[in-house]
């Protein structure tokens, strides 16, 4: 029998569709997305939905070097921007070992994540992946249910298909896998 690992859908590029070109912006940025959600909107706040124990879906588990059935520490969240959902943030951190950052992801609050990953020189980030995202897949129906928009958007709001990126932050004995998912309420990315 063959121990393969699966291709994960999740790559390096997306091919994005002129109609939606300025998402590209958002998509690719290396740096603090909360950054520049705060410098597109002129109000900003950080919404938690949940925050306890899962079990990651297999090929989170995998990234985080985890055996299957492994429970990780999550965070979601949605990222709002002038009253609209604009991210839902899925944010998994191993349990084991036990790491002063556990203690700093515990108690966020409506803080964002980004502020203490980028802050902490130890931390580097891994390569962007990115995927579509659509109501088979588990955050495609998390965010789904936190899209919610009331004006014009970004992203069209009738196509059920979100685009969505993650990377691995790592460093001093420690990952965090984060997943963002951009949502219609995203509002166009900042000039510069």
């Amino acid at each position: 029998m063959s121990s393969a690992v699966p291709r994960s859908p999740w790559r390096g590029h997306v091919a994005v569709p002129n109609r939606l070109r300025p998402l590209r912006a958002w998509l690719t940025g290396r740096h603090s997305l909360t950054r520049r959600l705060v410098a597109a909107s002129s109000s900003f706040a950080v919404v938690p939905l949940f925050e306890g124990r899962t079990v990651p879906r297999p090929d989170e588990a995998r990234l985080l070097g985890l055996r299957p059935g492994v429970l990780a520490r999550v965070r979601q969240v949605a990222l709002v921007c002038d009253g609209q959902p604009a991210v839902y943030g899925h944010t998994l951190l191993p349990l084991a070992p036990r790491h002063p950052f556990d203690r700093i992801f515990r108690g966020l609050g409506r803080r964002p994540l980004g502020g203490a990953l980028f802050a902490d020189p130890r931390i580097q980030r891994g390569p962007l992946r990115f995927r579509w995202l659509d109501g088979r897949h588990g955050l495609g129906r998390e965010a789904a249910r936190h899209a919610m928009v009331e004006d014009q958007a970004l992203l069209p709001r009738s196509s059920g298909r979100f685009l969505a990126r993650r990377s691995l932050f790592s460093g001093a004995g420690k990952s965090v896998l984060v997943t963002e998912v951009f949502l219609p309420g995203l509002p166009p990315p900042p000039a510069g």
